[in-house]
């Protein structure tokens, strides 16, 4: 072998050779190539759920990412970003994943632009203004960009917004800007949002939720719950259920959400409940257990007193009881209020709202890992009680400066006028929703009267006194989290957007995502729950450092060059000197 090296090397076959063998490496690169993700959080390795859904694709998934040309050192880095994960795609997708980078609209006339950017909304993707440079020296000009992508299979189409999730203010009247932290949160979910996009796309049974109503929740049709329908519809079969007419609640619905209910629940209404989760049901409550509207404060006041739903009794045996209290959260949202009169117009200013929290992850469950704030109001705390073979975890959680009001309490508007003691917000991390998951045992194991075990007998369901299969029930102690607030102008708004403000909080996600995790869908979920850790340059070294870093820069290279050319000169005069 070595002999045929030698033999090559002294003909003049090498160079064709040497080409010929560049062209095999190139081409067996292209076919066949791996890479060794050293990163101690395995960021660069795609979850096995991610990984077996483009495993099992049976056709191409056309990908359109619409952050290309001159955008925003930040969306730069996003849409890098992006590039890489599509390619890692690509490696276990094969042909199956195609995708390209463009700029919406680019070489169409305005009226063709518009309709191009109407249809990006009507998708549910939300422009952001830039400012970018034309050429050089002609100054900069606004130009919208769409932080999202389209993908298309089978004749279906959906779309994701790569900044969903992270809080963002109104982007059709305002620039964007994206705090690092946010930016590596959004990067954070690249893979999840994908891979829950191709998974929604290909699927072919499609998870039936429930909606129900009975116990005074909100109908369909309602303004306010606009959005919940909207959410649902998009991502779900949608049934809505009476429970008060329903002789017992379908175990084949993968989950029923019940939103702000305001009426009492009997004991015919828990039996259900309790015997759907009994034969595999999975419960997703919004609970509002005080009468404390922001409507109640247009005569500058109101009284938050406890409405008595009775339903306590049968969440206390499942694992949680929501308080009769009220959440206070130094961090919290902006509303209007009215500070004085100017030429007889009355002259308001957005000031802090304590009722209003910013809710946080109260833990680094998939569901609201690398999540943004999650928009409260009037919420209860909840505690978590003892529940024999039940996991408690608590999904959202007030900040580190809060405390909560016993009730009935009194709410006044022009308190916000004057400074509260910083010292009643003594409390942190005080819960508002929490996940029980485990064997649930029925609170009718010994109670259920005859009525209620011939009405099951009647449908041929045997009555349950422990669950039949580990059961999930997600607990909210505030309903008007998946609440929608309505425009005069615009009317609905999306969930979780402060009318005022123009800000959007991350309300929509979590409700998805409780949703998704509930319906049996969490199999994606894994993606969304890896970590990202955030490795930051410290700015004060920084820019006390800059001038040294800069010379560095500039020097070393020069240095290095003319090191190498003097050694390559002495060696030269070395080898060629005689002696």
């Amino acid at each position: 072998m070595k002999s045929i090296i030698q033999k090559i090397s002294n003909s003049k076959a090498w160079l064709p050779v040497a080409i010929l063998l560049l062209v095999l490496i190139n081409w067996l690169g292209s076919k066949w190539h791996s890479r060794i993700d050293f990163t101690n959080e395995r960021r660069f390795t795609l979850s096995s759920s991610t990984q077996k859904v483009l495993k099992n694709l049976d056709s191409t998934v056309d990908i359109t990412v619409l952050l290309a040309g001159d955008v925003k050192s930040e969306f730069k880095k996003l849409s890098n970003s992006t590039r890489e994960l599509l390619e890692n795609f690509k490696n276990y997708g094969g042909s199956n994943i195609q995708y390209q980078f463009q700029i919406p609209g680019e070489g169409l006339d305005d009226s063709a632009k518009a309709n191009v950017f109407d249809s990006l909304i009507s998708l549910g993707l939300r422009p952001t203004n830039q400012q970018v440079q034309v050429k050089e020296g002609e100054g900069k000009t606004q130009r919208q960009i769409f932080p999202g992508a389209v993908l298309k299979y089978g004749g279906k189409t959906i779309a994701i917004d790569l900044l969903q999730g992270q809080v963002q203010k109104n982007v059709f009247n305002s620039d964007d800007v994206l705090d690092k932290q946010s930016l590596n949160s959004a990067e954070a979910l690249l893979e999840f949002k994908f891979a829950n996009a191709i998974q929604k796309l290909t699927e072919k049974d499609v998870p039936v939720v429930a909606y129900a109503y009975g116990n005074g929740e909100p109908p369909f049709g309602f303004l306010p719950v606009h959005d919940v329908f909207e959410t649902l519809g998009k991502n779900f079969i949608v049934d809505t259920v009476d429970v008060k007419k329903q002789p017992f609640l379908n175990p084949e619905y993968a989950a029923i959400v019940i939103v702000k209910p305001t009426l009492k629940f009997t004991d015919e209404d828990k039996f259900k409940m309790d015997q759907y989760v009994m034969n595999g049901g999975r419960l997703l409550f919004f609970m509002d257990v005080l009468y404390a509207e922001r409507d109640s404060l247009r005569n500058g006041e109101l009284i938050a007193y406890s409405r008595d739903l009775n339903i306590n009794d049968l969440l206390f045996k499942f694992g949680a009881r929501i308080n009769t209290d009220l959440l206070a959260d130094k961090h919290c949202d902006k509303i209007p209020v009215e500070v004085g009169s100017v030429g007889g117009q009355s002259q308001k200013q957005l000031l802090p709202w304590p009722y209003a929290p910013l809710l946080q992850a109260g833990s680094d469950n998939a569901i609201v890992k690398n999540q943004a704030d999650v928009l409260g109001q009037f919420a209860n705390s909840i505690d978590t009680v003892e529940a024999v073979g039940v996991t408690k975890t608590v999904l959202l959680s007030s900040s580190g400066s809060a405390y909560t009001l016993p009730t009935p309490a009194r709410i006044q508007l022009n308190s916000l006028q004057t400074v509260e003691d910083v010292s009643k917000f003594n409390r942190k991390n005080i819960p508002v929703a929490v996940l029980l998951e485990g064997n649930f045992a029925s609170m009718f194991a010994n109670r259920a009267s005859q009525d209620q075990l011939d009405t099951l007998k009647a449908y041929n369901i045997d009555f349950l006194r422990q669950a039949k299969t580990p059961g999930k029930i997600i607990v909210v102690a505030d309903a008007d989290i998946v609440l929608n607030q309505v425009s005069e102008s615009i009317g609905p708004l999306p969930m979780g957007m402060n009318k005022y403000t123009k800000i959007q909080y991350a309300n929509k996600d979590f409700f998805l995502n409780c949703t998704e995790y509930l319906a049996d869908k969490n199999n994606i979920l894994d993606a969304r729950a890896k970590d990202y850790t955030l490795r930051l340059l410290d700015e004060k070294k920084i820019a006390g450092e800059r001038s040294l870093w800069q010379m560095i820069n500039i020097v070393a290279p020069i240095l290095l060059v003319c090191l190498f050319g003097a050694g390559y000169q002495w060696w030269r005069k070395r080898k060629y000197t005689k002696h």
